[in-house]
């Protein structure tokens, strides 16, 4: 919860559109601000202060204790220019929360931690927990000294400025290794437990058998990503308490699930028990992984519990990220974070120089010319096999006539791939010409390059014949400059020739134009590859230079609502 505190009616106004957005997120505190603060701090993981930084600093000073617990203080000033992140800007979340303040309320988002200010992930916002010495190895990184990085999971990782070798290092380990003072150990959560229980099993005696497993195993339990058993045991308290206790999720299979997974050690007990001959083996290798750790029985007589272990291998990250039809403001908060997550960046080079101010040093781009769609798509999921954080980029959406296409057809199910909406062409364009998109309509590219124009001349016909608003992709370039007349002769067959048009170039960029036409007036040669053109249906109508399409109500001009 964030607690929001404001002392003047400027600050109240900004603090009641936060909280109209948030409603969900938000808590407002009344009263007396040192009160309202002193309260907000014990009860909310953040807060949003609409008062004087100094005025804040003397409030929180005497309730701060521990920078791992403490919550994120963000404070906004009374003309609502800047969301200055003022405690807890990694461990509370603060930062962040400046950012998404900054972006709600058109304020400058104001952050001064060293690691954010200099482009370099910090290690205590990786997603992982983090051992060891975290402020000595980021000043390390901060100061250019050598960092060895050792990611021993291949885990995926944002761009860090590391060598080969240094006197500072990073770790990547399940291992239940000591970090040195000169060292950072993160760990990833590779680690699944499967558990099986006898009924009324103490949640003491199933802790102490993972804990103790783990520990003779040489494992970290801060690397287990899941605790897993049968679903005949998904309430049995024992369990769901050794779960809580090590602040994992508990993931439960079916009998018939497990008992169709190979195991070393089946056991006639369970298989008459819950209907399989194995719970703790198979429901850790159930999604798949190598068996460290075989079934395990707790000491404790008569025997109550079971367990197994199970690392399953680093998954490599793909985002295929839509950057939107050009302009930075209509790039998603979304966009910007993958592309900062990303250590490998993929894309069309006259993408990536876009957006290559907005990629953390060190990024690894890997650019290309046109026409090497499929090499690109091949190299992005080649890079997460890898173990990689990859960035896959498209100009609009990526899933519209761009990257995500050609990228999920060369994945297979051994790498996360995230797909990133962005504002496509179309959408882009409608927003120029008025609302053309108002009722049902259709994307069409008229590019034969990867689709027989055949095909493509059959679905302009249907658009044309079913009465669909049409947006054509790709219409015109100079090696292909009859396929726009040609479609547009196949719509001018079933509308009349004042239906409007709309013709809209580089939307939402500098040079961006656009015009309404029509059907009969559209000079083809005024088109090109930069350019969308929309073609309205039977009720698209031009009003007041504004081409809108009605949303299937009846539509009322202007003489009947006269009458």
């Amino acid at each position: 919860m964030i607690g929001l505190i404001s002392a003047t009616a400027a600050g109240a106004a900004a603090r009641d559109r936060l909280a109209a957005a948030w409603p969900d997120r938000t808590r407002v505190y009344d009263g007396p601000v040192g009160d309202a603060v002193r309260r907000a701090f014990a009860e909310c993981e953040q807060l949003v202060c609409f008062l004087a930084t100094g005025a804040v600093v003397r409030l929180v000073a005497p309730l701060l204790g521990d920078k791992a617990s403490d919550p994120g203080v963000v404070c906004v000033d009374e003309g609502g220019q800047f969301a200055v992140s003022l405690v807890g800007g990694h461990g509370g979340g603060a930062n962040e929360l400046a950012r998404e303040v900054g972006e709600l309320l058109g304020a400058e988002p104001v952050v001064t931690t060293a690691t954010d200010a200099a482009g370099v992930p910090g290690l205590d916002t990786l997603g992982l927990p983090v051992e060891g010495a975290v402020a000595a190895v980021s000043r390390a990184l901060l100061d250019g000294e050598p960092v060895a990085l050792r990611n021993d999971s291949r885990w995926p990782l944002p761009p860090l400025p590391v060598a080969p070798e240094g006197a500072y290092g990073i770790r990547v380990t399940d291992r239940l290794v000591e970090p040195s003072g000169q060292e950072v150990v993160l760990r990833p959560p590779t680690l699944v437990v499967g558990v099986g229980a006898s009924r009324g099993a103490p949640s003491a005696e199933v802790l102490e058998l993972i804990e103790g497993s783990l520990r003779e195993a040489g494992l970290s339990p801060r690397s287990v990503a899941a605790l897993a058993t049968v679903d005949a045991k998904a309430g049995e308290h024992g369990i769901v308490e050794a779960a809580g206790r090590l602040g994992v999720p508990l993931v439960t299979y079916t009998a018939e699930e497990l008992a169709a997974v190979e195991v070393p050690n089946p056991s006639d007990a369970p298989l008459a028990a819950v209907g399989t001959p194995s719970v703790a083996e198979a429901a850790a290798l159930l999604g798949g992984g190598e068996l460290l750790v075989p079934k395990r029985k707790s000491t404790a007589s008569p025997a109550m519990a079971t367990c197994a272990v199970v690392r399953r291998p680093a998954r490599g990250r793909l985002a295929v990220v839509g950057l939107g039809p050009g302009a930075r403001d209509l790039l998603t908060p979304r966009a910007r974070a993958e592309l900062r997550r990303a250590s490998v960046l993929v894309g069309l080079d006259q993408y990536v120089d876009q957006i290559r101010d907005l990629l953390r040093p060190g990024t690894r781009v890997l650019e290309s010319g046109l026409g090497a769609e499929e090499e690109r798509a091949r190299t992005a999921v080649e890079e997460a096999r890898r173990g990689q954080a990859v960035a896959l980029i498209g100009s609009g959406d990526a899933g519209v006539y761009a990257m995500a296409s050609p990228a999920l057809a060369e994945a297979s199910d051994d790498i996360d791939v995230i797909g990133v909406p962005g504002v496509t062409a179309a959408l882009a364009a409608a927003a120029i010409l008025g609302a053309p998109l108002g009722h049902d309509h259709v994307s069409i590219s008229l590019s034969d390059l990867h689709t027989p124009w055949d095909v493509i001349e059959r679905r302009v016909r249907a658009a044309a014949e079913a009465d669909l608003v049409v947006t054509f992709y790709n219409p015109r370039s100079r090696g292909r400059d009859w396929q726009l007349p040609k479609a547009l002769a196949i719509l001018a067959g079933h509308r009349e020739p004042a239906t409007p048009v709309g013709v809209v170039r580089n939307a939402s960029r500098p040079d961006e134009s656009g015009r309404l036409t029509t059907l009969a007036a559209l000079d083809p040669a005024t088109v090109d590859m930069m350019t969308v053109v929309t073609v309205g249906n039977t009720a698209t109508r031009d009003i007041a230079g504004r081409m809108v399409t009605p949303r299937g109500y009846r539509w009322q001009t202007s003489e009947e609502g006269s009458k």
